[in-house]
């Protein structure tokens, strides 16, 4: 009698199972989305320069302006040099003596060769002439220098940009004395421009598979990740991201926003639903319904799916009925 029992419950036992629950799934790359991220940005030229006097000199003139863009190479001040090219023209003088006396000096000695050849002249005397033609020699040489010298002071008595640059300040005054060190003008360079960027650490690991763009005041340029600091910043636990202008760039100092999108897929909030005080989502795999805990996620906000693949189905309709390992048939 008991065998029997048994044996009608096993036959029972599949009518009294509970249906599949019916659901609808959507892979997850036709559902996720992509947050917007942004953080506060500026312009920063790589050199903010205070070009300088390299000489005592009276300034005769500072042809720019604050503000004014200028092009490399573009004259910034002028001084006075007149005692300055007084000291090239002697030292071309003295070069042009020494020079003028190795000549005579080499014509002797070969005079006096060809004298010893017939013994007109003693050996040490041959030696002398030498001597001589080595150490006028060494004269053109040092007044060479002297001159070179002296005609390098003469190009720095005009200042010219070394890059194009805007003109930051003018630190100096028409007619006043100058001295080797003194500053005249200060120039920021806008050949050289970058985005500098506080990102949270998280953020900042992700951001080179993005496409950021900065925003300034309405304008949008396109930037490409140059390099982010390992250091982390003790106060406000950011790291610094540089980036590089692709083509137009703004004024250095300009501020900004710059905006990209996660390249993580996120799923939006709408399909998270809580099992065992933790949130996430159904995925069906094989007919049956597995509950996916995301990490991180929160109430009422996208989370986080990068551990999922993409085909992963998602439950969509028929979510909030499911518990882990039931069976589902999708409509």
């Amino acid at each position: 009698m008991r065998s029997l029992i048994c044996l009608l419950a096993l036959l029972c036992a599949p009518a009294l199972a509970a249906p599949p629950a019916t659901v609808k799934s959507r892979p997850l790359s036709e559902l996720a989305i992509h947050p917007q991220r942004e953080a506060s940005a500026q312009a920063v030229s790589l050199n903010l320069a205070k070009l300088s006097a390299e000489l005592a000199a009276r300034i005769d003139s500072i042809p720019v302006e604050p503000g004014q863009r200028i092009a490399q190479g573009a004259v910034v001040a002028q001084l006075d040099c007149t005692d300055t090219r007084i000291a090239a023209q002697r030292t071309q003088a003295e070069l042009e003596s020494s020079q003028a006396r190795l000549k005579l000096a080499q014509l002797q000695l070969q005079r006096s060769t060809e004298l010893a050849a017939k013994n007109f002249i003693s050996g040490d005397a041959l030696d002398a002439k030498q001597t001589e033609v080595a150490v006028v020699a060494a004269e053109v040489r040092l007044d060479t220098a002297a001159h070179a010298a002296a005609r390098r002071d003469v190009g720095k008595c005009t200042l010219r940009s070394p890059y194009p640059a805007i003109v930051e300040a003018r630190l100096a005054q028409v007619g006043e004395l100058a001295s080797p060190g003194t500053p005249i003008v200060q120039l920021w360079d806008t050949s050289r421009l970058q985005l500098a960027v506080q990102l949270q650490a998280d953020d900042a690991d992700r951001l080179a598979q993005s496409t950021p763009i900065f925003d300034s005041q309405g304008r949008e340029y396109a930037v490409k990740l140059l390099r982010v600091s390992p250091a982390l910043n003790p106060v406000s636990r950011t790291r610094e991201a540089r980036f590089g202008f692709a083509k137009a760039a703004p004024a250095p100092g300009s501020s900004g926003v710059l905006r990209w999108r996660d390249p993580r897929p996120f799923v939006p909030a709408d399909y998270l639903v809580r099992r065992a005080g933790r949130l996430g989502v159904f995925v069906v795999r094989g007919q049956i319904a597995r509950f996916v805990p995301l990490l991180g996620a929160q109430e009422g906000r996208p989370a986080a799916a990068d551990a999922l693949a993409g085909d992963a189905a998602i439950v969509t309709d028929g979510r909030f009925a499911l518990q882990d390992g039931m069976a589902v048939s999708l409509r």
